[in-house]
């Protein structure tokens, strides 16, 4: 069955919570651990099949966020979604008080009974009215800045349209595209700065109402972080300032040098070569066919899952008018089915997303179908990312498929950008910190903060006046920020293990795989440390581990220079 066509109805709020009511009910009268596993299953067949529906809704309300049906449709899951949280956090705690609690471990694993004890910590029914605004503030972002257009050559285009214009080799048309840009977010820089400052004071009061010291520690938890802290994150991000930025700055010499500016401004940043980036050839048909090529290529595992994302068309990829920005991968459970959903725009970032979101795609598509429970087929976040973005360089070998003659200039881009941005990453986590830590800031401060940040991990960025971004509101175009609070770290730390592999494919390619497929099929069942260690990669908090991997890399960029 196609997306397209599979079925959608409003889920009856009331008969799920009075199910998962009875379901709990039934826990605290059993008899047995075998009745108590049974009734587990069952509850995660009535979450599987509420889910379903609303991250159908979810997506086609992205696809079109004009769509007044799903928008509504969006709203029915924002408002109700804490209300079955609640009913779903009372069956958890009925799991975790149960008599039989040694047998279910034994059965379950541990780890199963560790995420639930964090995440019990991240709800209480008082806080249902402050979930749900916060659920409308970040619809609100996602509809404000997907209806966000900008005035370039004569016409009015939706912001991911100017992708292209961006990495023109015209450095007057990269200057007009940015200069549009700014000038689009500053026509809604009240609607922006207000979305933030209330979303940092839900999440502040939410925080406080639970026990937590600040939003911080409760955002931790949300994200399941069950083997790190953020005294890690920051010994993380640290390393990076000291050991990847020095490194970073000599990429960008490079880059000044080899597109022949006398001094990077904002709008030379991703525009990596004189005679333009590499661009995938061919349109986006070519780019999906080339697609599904790749993936029947690397290997029987990827040829069966893409063949099913193909056959069942579970992907939105091309951009248009009002659709949401952004890319994502999400799972629609009761066809256990993966659905990538992005906005092509004619560069490189369009094969990205055919590596990167399909490798989460892979991932859940396995994941979904290797009978583990429920509640472990999904690691924490930062694993999810080590899915996805070292799919991006085992896929190398295809990358011809695509770029063709430029398929080296492509492949060195890769690798400078990987790179490049990681400091920025940790440049949004930083900034986050800062936020919820001091949740009193004016959007001002929260700008002169933004530009502090770039000055230690960016230093190498001179804005040029423009709009938006010289008043350090640049900020406001990451939509993690607003939607995705502290995730954003995540895809740094896999940034690290996606390169620790990338070098170890270029040594053992047979041997890069086999790692990685291990890696993934572990799924939720270990922690993060857990599944780096049994692959025998390098932590990236550990000690020393950026100037470890920072050093190989500068050896193969001086080897692979175009």
């Amino acid at each position: 069955m196609k997306f397209t066509e599979l079925p959608y109805s409003r889920p009856d709020i009331a008969a799920v919570c009075e199910k998962l009511s009875l379901l709990t009910e039934k826990i605290k009268k059993a008899e047995s651990a075998a009745e108590q596993l049974d009734i587990i299953k069952e509850k995660e067949a009535v979450l599987s099949a509420f889910s379903t529906q609303a991250t159908i809704a979810s997506i086609r309300h992205t696809i079109d966020t004009r769509d007044e049906f799903y928008e509504k449709e969006n709203d029915f899951f924002d408002e109700n979604g804490p209300l079955l949280e609640e009913k779903a956090q009372e069956f958890m705690n009925a799991v975790l008080s149960s008599r039989f609690r040694a047998e279910l471990e034994s059965a379950l694993g541990s780890l199963i009974f560790i995420n639930m004890e964090i995440d019990k910590k991240t709800f209480s029914p008082e806080i249902i009215p402050l979930l749900q605004k916060e659920n409308t503030l970040t619809t609100e972002y996602q509809k404000l800045y997907a209806t966000t257009t900008a005035e370039f050559g004569g016409e009015t285009l939706p912001i991911p349209k100017l992708g292209p214009y961006k990495q023109s080799k015209d450095r007057t048309v990269r200057r007009k595209a940015y200069e549009a840009e700014g000038k689009a977010f500053d026509t809604r820089r009240e609607d922006f700065d207000r979305i933030f400052a209330e979303l940092v004071s839900i999440r502040t009061e939410i925080a406080k109402t639970l026990g937590y010291e600040s939003f911080v520690e409760l955002a931790y938890d949300r994200l399941g972080r069950n083997c790190y802290n953020s005294a890690k994150v920051k010994a993380f991000r640290e390393q990076i300032a000291r050991d990847m930025v020095p490194v970073v700055a000599g990429i960008k010499q490079t880059q000044k040098n080899r597109i022949g500016v006398d001094k990077l401004k904002l709008y030379d940043d991703i525009f990596m070569f004189p005679d333009g980036n590499a661009k995938p050839h061919g349109t986006s048909e070519d780019i999906l066919a080339a697609g599904k090529e790749m993936y029947h290529g690397l290997s029987e595992e990827t040829r069966e899952f893409i063949d099913f994302m193909y056959d069942g068309e579970f992907f939105d990829v091309l951009a248009k008018d009002g659709k949401a920005p952004g890319g994502y991968c999400t799972e629609i459970a009761d066809y256990k089915a993966p659905f990538v959903f992005s906005n092509f725009n004619g560069t490189s970032g369009d094969v990205d997303v055919l590596t990167h979101e399909m490798g989460h795609a892979f991932a859940a598509y396995r994941a979904m179908r290797a009978g583990i429970p429920h509640d472990l087929q999904n690691p924490t976040m930062e694993t999810c990312e080590c899915h996805s973005m070292s799919m991006e360089f085992l896929t190398s070998p295809y990358h011809h498929l695509f770029f063709g003659e430029d398929t080296a200039k492509y492949s060195l881009y890769q690798v400078e950008d990987a790179m490049i941005f990681i400091p920025y990453g940790c440049m949004v986590d930083e900034f986050q910190h800062i936020m919820y830590e001091r949740p009193e800031l004016t959007p001002e401060e929260r700008n002169e903060v933004w530009l502090s940040l770039e000055a230690k991990y960016r230093p190498y960025i001179d804005f040029d006046a423009l709009p938006f971004y010289s008043r350090g509101a640049g900020w406001q175009r990451q939509l993690h920020i607003f939607m995705y609070p502290f995730y954003y770290i995540d895809y740094c730390m896999a940034q690290t293990i996606s390169l620790e592999i990338f070098l170890l494919a270029n040594e053992d390619r047979a041997l890069a795989w086999a790692k990685y497929l291990a890696f993934v099929d572990k799924a939720g069942t270990d922690t993060f440390e857990g599944i780096v260690k049994s692959a025998e990669l390098e932590l990236p908090y550990g000690e020393g581990a950026i100037a470890s991997i920072a050093e190989k890399l500068k050896i193969w960029l001086k080897k692979h220079q175009i």
